[in-house]
């Protein structure tokens, strides 16, 4: 048994209004070093992909994007980079697996959204790709009850499973220009992994 470790399930309140209402979705009460986790995380990762992006190798591509391509691609991956930190802190943890009647609902809510993403990306970025985007929602949706009624001792484990192999069939049957193939992985981690799984928030006991 760990006893420099202490699992914090208590979850801090929050105001009414819209302050509250954006605490409660990125997860209330997290600290400054999650903060600042995610702040540089996010500039690192963002960075990185603004420097694919814009490397000889997606030069073809990206000088064939128009200028609303290029904003969703853009808005596409600040949104993913962004999610993954957010939904791995342990504020994030706390309150989406909260035990409540509601939780479920409102972590299965927030997966079917990105249904949005998958369609705007196809319709927009791979104009009109239907086949890409009717494939990943349905990698997603299927995805996303197995992982969500699985063991709870078990949905990390079907969560990789499932993420490995959305990106494999990403990679080999619903393929997109090089300059995109980030879209899946960061996707499928973001929601099946980062949202989904349950794991304990845990903090060294002096704090």
């Amino acid at each position: 048994m760990r006893t420099d470790l202490a699992v914090d399930w208590e979850i801090p309140s929050t105001p009414d209004g819209p302050g509250g209402l954006l605490e409660r979705f990125m997860g209330p009460g997290k600290s400054r070093s999650e903060s600042a986790v995610e702040v540089a995380g996010g500039a690192l990762c963002a960075g990185l992909l603004a420097a694919g992006l814009w490397s000889p190798a997606a030069s073809g591509i990206r000088e064939s994007w128009s200028t609303l391509q290029l904003v969703v691609v853009a808005a596409a991956g600040l949104d993913l980079v962004g999610g993954i930190l957010t939904n791995a802190t342990n504020a994030a943890k706390r309150w989406y697996h909260r035990q409540a009647a509601t939780a479920r609902r409102t972590r299965l809510v927030f997966v079917a959204a990105h249904l949005l993403h998958l369609a705007v990306v196809g319709a927009v970025v791979l104009e009109g790709d239907a086949v890409w985007a009717s494939g990943n929602a349905a990698l997603l949706l299927g995805g996303a009850v197995a992982v969500e009624f699985a063991p709870v001792q078990l949905k990390r484990p079907v969560a990789m499973g499932l993420w490995t192999a959305a990106v494999l069939v990403n990679l080999f049957w619903l393929t997109v220009p090089a300059a995109l193939v980030w879209f899946a992985p960061l996707f499928f981690l973001k929601l099946l992994v980062c949202h989904l799984v349950p794991e304990a928030p845990l903090r060294h006991r002096d704090g």
